[in-house]
Formats: structure tokens, sequence, C-alpha cells
């Protein structure tokens, strides 16, 4: 009788794990931490649903979701045309984009570093090597050392086209593998400058910017992006190769919440419209 009870039992936990669904999220470094913290919420929840969430860069993500390795794409930036025709070509959809937060891309540098804001203009100079020394920007006589992102990454495409206007980094820079990973580098090394979510600015300093050298500076705050202050802004997003259903479509639907764009302030990023 014991051995029947256990063999039935073991049959059950075998029939609720076959029924539960999993979802896999892959992509954008800049928002593994706020999708894990939707997972582990919704998780909590729906009992019935596994949701695992991994970063490697928007662009990867957006490979695994045309190789049909993930169910969403966690991207900081939009999706290229080209990507689109790959889609198309092998699922016949050019894709659906669901846009789940907001970010503002900060400017670190080390807490002892006397600069206090930056014009675009004068941050595109640093990054393209034009400006070496952070006299040249009203700081001390000191070089710049730069710290970028992986070109794999949503965050360095978004940076070149709209900070850099499509120029390239300076060889010197240092391409890291992650946010988590420039925030560490800068809060070790006095002289140097990164940039990455405003989530992620922890340990280190915010340096303002504006939008030329007669615009007042602003650093990335909910209020500066609703009012179109804070000149380095964009959306983060979800892809998704068609129409979401069933538990896939109920995670969306909750992200887009009250409950789900609350995490999203917690993190430090800004809700969604």
């Amino acid at each position: 009788m014991k051995k029947l009870l256990v063999l039935l039992l073991s049959l059950f936990a075998l029939g609720v794990a076959q029924e539960r669904t999993t979802i896999t999220v892959k992509g954008s470094d800049t928002m593994v931490l706020l999708g894990q913290r939707w997972a582990e919420n919704f998780m909590k929840q729906r009992k019935d649903v596994s949701i695992q969430v991994t970063g490697g860069g928007s662009g990867t993500g957006i490979s695994a979701l045309i190789n049909g390795t993930t169910d969403i794409c966690n991207s900081s930036r939009p999706m290229k045309r080209s990507e689109m025709e790959k889609l198309k070509e092998r699922y016949n959809t050019l894709g659906i984009e669901v846009k789940v937060a907001r970010d503002g891309i900060a400017l670190y540098v080390n807490e002892k570093n006397p600069i206090k804001e930056l014009s675009l203009a004068q941050i595109k100079d640093i990054y393209t090597g034009k400006v070496k020394n952070w006299k040249e920007v009203g700081g001390s006589d000191a070089p710049i050392i730069l710290y970028s992102r992986e070109n794999n990454s949503g965050t360095y495409v978004y940076f070149k086209e709209e900070v850099l206007m499509n120029e390239d980094f300076h060889t010197s820079a240092q391409n890291m593998p992650g946010t988590a990973a420039v925030v560490n580098a800068i809060a070790k090394d006095v002289n140097g400058i990164g940039y990455g979510g405003a989530a992620y600015g922890k340990g280190i300093r915010e340096v303002a910017v504006k939008q030329n050298a007669e615009s007042k500076a602003y650093t990335p705050s909910l209020e500066s992006i609703n009012k179109g202050e804070y000149p380095i802004s964009r959306y983060l997003y979800l892809y998704l190769r068609v129409r979401p259903a069933g538990a896939t479509k109920d995670f969306i639907d909750w992200i887009l919440s009250a409950d789900g764009q609350k995490i999203v302030s917690e993190v430090g990023y800004f809700p969604v419209k």
C-alpha cells in the first residue's frame, strides 16, 4: 500500500510538472535585473508558470528570437529592419514590439571626479577621442579613461547612434560585458567615464547632461524624462515572434499593469505612460 501511495504521488507530481508552462526571456543586460524582478513576482502569483531570464545583450536576445531559442527578447533598442526581415523570412512575421519601460542613459564618473555636468557635444568629443584630458572640459589635469559596452549591446548601439552621431568610439575605449561591469570599473577609476542605464548608477556619481552649452543640465529622473528635459532617454522593449497568447500574454499584461510598472520604478527605471 505504501509503495502504491508513493507511486501515485510521484505520478501526480509528474503531471503537475508537465502542466507547468515555461517562458524563456533573453537579451538586454540593462534589463536583466528588471526582467528577473518581473519574473519572480509574477511566478509568486502563478505557480503554474516558470520564467527563465538571462542576459547577453540586446543583439544576442534578438538573434535568439530569430533562431527560435527564446520566447521573449528583452531589448534596450528598437529592432533593426534587417532583423525584422530575418524574422519575416523564417516565421512570416515582422514580430511584435511592446514598450515596457523608459530609461535615461546616465553618464557615470568616479565620486572623486569634480566634473558635475557635460554637454552632448562634450560627451561626443570625449568618446570619439577629440578630448582626452579632463582639464579640457573643466576638470582636473588627468587623462580621461573611457569605458563602453560591447557592440552586441543595445545601449552601445543607442549611444553610438544618438550621442556619437554614428561616429566610431575611440580605440582606447574599454568594452565591458555589462552595465554593472562599467559601474564597478568607474567606482575604482578616478579618471574613468562610462555610460549605462539609470538603474545601475550605484557607488558612482551621475553627471548632469545638457543639450548644448547654453542649456540647463539634468540627471535622469521621472520628471526630467517625462518633460523631455533629459537629452539621452529611450524606451525599453519586449519583442516576440507572434502576438502573445496564454501564460505569455498574461505575463506581458501584468508587466504593463500598475503592479508591473511599480517594479519598474522600484528597480530604478521609469514607467511607460
